[in-house]
């Protein structure tokens, strides 16, 4: 059932991701492919927890787990913040930062092999540096940064940034609750991808317009 429940939360992430990526190839609008990349790495962190759950936790499932969830997932939903917010060199810093990361997640020496049946531990295997500064810097960066973005425009977009705040919250409850168990940590990632996806495409409240009429047109989504 664990092993059902990733899957499911990792199939209602990418379906997200995908219609993300579609509005991007509409408009072009940059933060659009940061949150599609963002919400992709939900859905492979949750992948990697449907594996884990069904087949047991090894060093390549952490690795992948420890990749999408511990590092790209919340670096790239602050890039998409930034770029929402104008910071254009926010794309090709999420891009090296990828990289980096990348790159860490496959050579990263771990100091015991993984096994067992619950989430590993990330300091019962990874050293302090590079891994686990990696995921505390691109964490907490990006989490700043979204939480930064969305809370200097709830006066705009109140439902919409208010739903990211919620969903950064989910997330994090998530994250600090992960002892729970691979389908408990998939169902929090999955309710968290939700409330952001729609945040982020909730239209912006139409600005007020001069007496007399109306511009007749509707407010872009973000």
């Amino acid at each position: 059932m664990d092993a059902l429940l990733a899957f499911a939360a990792t199939l209602v992430s990418l379906r997200l991701s995908a219609d993300l990526l579609r509005r991007y190839r509409a408009r072009r609008a940059p933060e659009h492919a940061a949150w599609a990349a963002s919400l992709a790495a939900f859905a492979l962190g949750s992948g990697a927890l449907a594996w884990a759950a069904a087949a047991g936790w090894d060093d390549r499932a952490f690795r992948a787990y420890y990749l999408f969830g511990g590092l790209l997932t919340a670096a790239l939903l602050g890039a998409g913040s930034l770029l929402r917010a104008g910071v254009r060199w926010a794309g090709p810093a999420a891009l090296v930062y990828t990289g980096i990361a990348v790159g860490v997640a496959i050579a990263m020496p771990l100091a015991a092999p993984v096994g067992g049946g619950s989430i590993p531990d990330a300091q019962a295997h990874l050293d302090l540096f590079p891994a686990r500064m990696l995921a505390i810097a691109g964490n907490s960066a990006g989490t700043l940064a979204a939480v930064a973005v969305a809370a200097a425009g709830l006066r705009r977009r109140p439902l919409g940034n208010g739903l990211v705040l919620a969903g950064l919250a989910v997330a994090a409850l998530g994250s600090a609750l992960a002892g729970l168990g691979e389908a408990e940590s998939a169902l929090f990632s999955a309710a968290a991808a939700v409330l952001l996806y729609v945040g982020f495409v909730l239209p912006t409240r139409p600005a007020s317009t001069p007496a007399g009429g109306s511009d007749g047109r509707a407010a872009a989504a973000p």
